[in-house]
């Protein structure tokens, strides 16, 4: 029974260390995206509808 109540402390203890290093990575903005934003002008704007197509017909 003492095993069980050992291998939850270190599977918790785990679990911190891993959550804290996440924590660690989000604040040094390791996830922030700094190559999409220079292609973004790249792809195809949203769907437009055809009322907003005509619109844009007229608008010319």
């Amino acid at each position: 029974m003492g095993v069980i109540y050992i291998m939850i402390l270190v599977s918790l203890l785990i679990a911190l260390l891993f959550f804290v290093l996440f924590i660690n990575s989000v604040k040094s903005g390791q996830y922030d995206d700094t190559y999409t934003p220079s292609v973004r002008m790249l792809f195809e704007d949203e769907l437009v509808s055809d009322k907003d197509k005509e619109k844009l017909k007229t608008n010319k």
